[in-house]
């Protein structure tokens, strides 16, 4: 089998963790009442459509949620049609020279690095966008998510690091340095797995919040020490199998907004998932978001300080 190409070489076997039980679950997901107000909560959603352009739309939690659209913080063109099939969240930052925006996307089988700038005003371009090969051999990875942990705000990036699932069920890790992708680790046992998405990020772990096609929904915490070997726990037992995307954004100061697209409807469901804490973690459906989601690509634009707690 095949692995990515990232200009270093080399990665570490984890230990294998197991996601694979069947089950046959309800099509609604099991929610209950989550403390707290969740009015303030927003996530910036992004998409490529199928002609290659971006989307900006905000999300405010609420029953029903709303949704804004704001297409003068996203390019238009910026890849060509039909090409992107993974990409990383979005740094979208705005100061007085405009609004930059930086991810790395997948086309076809290769990795890259892409960013713009627009004007404030009308999003036109100030710097078209640029795509700079990182490399090869994603044909077969269905995920793929950078991030930076910093302690505080405008403080020094501690860690920079990424995340790729392969359709075999390896999860692998990169330490991030500039444009280079140094392995830093893999792990076995997550073949099942529908949707990934990020939900905290500390000096020591990083955690996803994963979906499978048996409806389970766990949390999969990465600790940052080597070999790689994730701790996983389930937080539901089923009924979470009909979505494809996750997009999560923080909520409060150690919860998360979550959002599940269904691929199949082009349906997206707005949560409040409490801070994770196994079959004891406290979920709110706050139901459908406004409108559909039918491009083929979703991501989640952030800003550069971008704390996550839910675990």
């Amino acid at each position: 089998m095949s692995r990515p190409i990232i200009m270093c070489a080399g990665f570490v076997a984890g230990a294998a963790v197991l996601l694979t039980t069947a089950l046959t679950p309800p099509a609604q997901a099991r929610v209950t009442t989550a403390e707290g107000p969740t009015a303030t909560c927003t996530m910036d959603v992004g998409s490529v459509t199928a002609a290659g352009d971006h989307t900006f739309k905000t999300i405010t939690a609420g029953a029903p949620p709303t949704v804004k659209a704001v297409p003068v913080r996203a390019g238009t063109g910026v890849y060509a049609p039909g090409q992107v099939r993974l990409s990383s969240s979005f740094v979208n930052q705005r100061d007085s020279m405009g609004t930059l925006a930086v991810g790395w996307p997948v086309l076809g089988d290769v990795l890259y690095r892409t960013d713009y700038l627009l004007e404030l005003t009308f999003g036109q371009y100030l710097q078209q966008p640029q795509l700079i090969r990182i490399g090869a051999g994603w044909s077969s990875f269905k995920l793929v998510e950078q991030m930076e942990y910093l302690a505080e705000e405008h403080g020094q990036t501690l860690r920079e690091s990424a995340y790729g699932l392969r359709n075999d069920g390896t999860l692998f890790r990169w330490r991030v340095d500039g444009l280079v992708w140094h392995q830093a680790g893999s792990a076995g046992g997550f073949a099942s797995v529908k949707a990934m998405a990020l939900i905290s990020k500390t000096r020591t772990y990083d955690t996803f919040l994963a979906t499978t096609r048996g409806g389970g929904l766990y949390t999969v915490r990465i600790p940052t020490t080597s070999p790689m070997k994730p701790v996983v726990k389930v937080v539901r037992s089923k009924t979470w199998q009909a979505f494809e995307t996750f997009v999560a954004a923080k909520c409060g100061l150690s919860g998360t907004l979550l959002l599940g697209i269904d691929k199949d409807t082009q349906a997206g469901y707005l949560y409040t998932v409490g801070h994770a804490n196994g079959l004891s973690t406290v979920i709110k459906g706050l139901g459908k978001v406004q409108g559909t989601f039918p491009d083929p690509v979703n991501f989640r634009w952030r800003s550069d300080f971008d704390p996550l707690n839910g675990e």
